[in-house]
């Protein structure tokens, strides 16, 4: 969820059939069958007339995987083709709330895998270039070499895994949707604003990767970040409103070499970013490792480009509104949030917006 070049950590919180169904996992059919060693017996013919060719061209179309098929327990009808299965707002609602039924993280970090999540949905959104029109959340590409090797994806293997089960019980949501709608989850259940989200997003194969280097680097300056986020599409306002999700989670020095949160309550979303930055007196800090801030107390921490925040004269003035209004804050970032979760997503025409009430209310 880190909206820099860091790696921030989190801080709290099947279809059994006998008949074969075919399954997609990384873009790649595969059958599942229950069917013995013996060889079976010839299929009866086809019906004569019409019935025949469209009976001929479903075998086809599930021998090649044209589609994947929703697989009851309730066997269809002898005669009756079996229905491809579009999901509705209903079953997304079921991903989301187990989504947020795993949230809860244990000795993990501070208890929540919430602010990790949120990190994978915007490290797998924040490459997209507008430029090429590549990049994005639509293709999860994430899930291959070398882009799952990147630096600022460090540790993201673990929100990845986290989200596996949920993918193998619901295998007909894209890496993709899945990914941003936790995202979506994890950001409400912590405590954020109403994010607007709709499915839409095709999962793509390893050649659909993008290069290095496009996520913003902790390091470095206002120039570096408005040259990452003006290539999406952002203004400076939209910046800093993203910027806002750094109130979640920490890094890690084995991840991105920092350590520490930024806040204090770092599994609870707030406009307390942005009165730190203003508010505290932040130093240089001591140690071995790069170069960082932390404030009074020794116990929370700043990268270079969250300061270049209150340096640069128009980042500030947004900073010092959003520290003063939690509502204009929150209304900001989840317009924002939405914009970055659907770059370089073609969505199917007429597809609404969603949302989803929160299970923790």
């Amino acid at each position: 969820m880190s909206f820099y070049r860091t790696a921030a950590r989190s801080s709290r919180t099947f279809l059994r059939t006998s008949a074969p169904a075919l399954r997609i996992r990384n873009g790649a059919f595969r059958m599942n069958s229950t069917a013995s060693t013996t060889t079976p017996p010839p299929p009866p013919p086809p019906p004569s007339g019409g019935n025949g060719i469209l009976y001929g061209a479903l075998a086809l179309a599930l021998a090649g995987g044209g589609y994947y098929y929703y697989t009851t327990t309730v066997a269809p009808s002898a005669g009756t083709a079996a229905k491809p299965f579009v999901p509705t707002y209903e079953d997304y609602k079921k991903v989301y709330n187990t989504i947020a039924d795993k949230l809860e993280a244990g000795d993990y970090d501070d208890g929540s895998y919430g602010p990790v999540l949120v990190r994978l949905a915007w490290h797998s959104s924040g490459t997209y270039d507008k430029a090429t029109n590549t990049g994005g959340s639509s293709g999860a590409t994430m899930r291959f070499l070398p882009e799952s090797s990147h630096g600022a994806n460090n540790g993201l293997n673990v929100a990845r895994d986290v989200l596996e089960p949920v993918h193998a019980q619901y295998p007909w949501i894209s890496y993709g949707d899945l990914w941003t709608l936790a995202g979506v989850c994890a950001l409400q259940e912590m405590g954020g604003p109403t994010i607007k989200w709709r499915p839409g997003r095709v999962d793509a194969d390893a050649s659909a990767c993008t290069p290095d280097g496009r996520l913003p680097d902790g390091a470095k300056g206002e120039n570096h970040l408005r040259d990452i986020f003006y290539r999406m599409g952002f203004d400076d306002q939209e910046i800093v409103a993203l910027a806002g999700a750094h109130a979640l989670g920490r890094c890690h020095p084995d991840r991105s070499g920092y350590d520490g949160p930024w806040t204090f309550s770092p599994t609870y979303l707030t406009n307390d970013y942005y009165k730190l930055l203003l508010d505290e007196k932040w130093h240089w800090r001591k140690w071995k490792g790069p170069a960082q801030y932390e404030d009074s107390t020794n116990s929370l921490m700043m990268l270079p480009a969250d300061m270049s925040l209150v340096k640069d004269k128009k980042f500030k003035k947004t900073v010092e509104r959003y520290a003063k209004d939690q509502d204009a804050f929150f209304k900001d970032f989840s317009a924002a949030v939405t914009k970055l979760f659907e770059l370089g997503v073609e969505f199917k025409p007429g597809q609404e917006y969603w949302e989803f009430p929160v299970t923790n209310a």
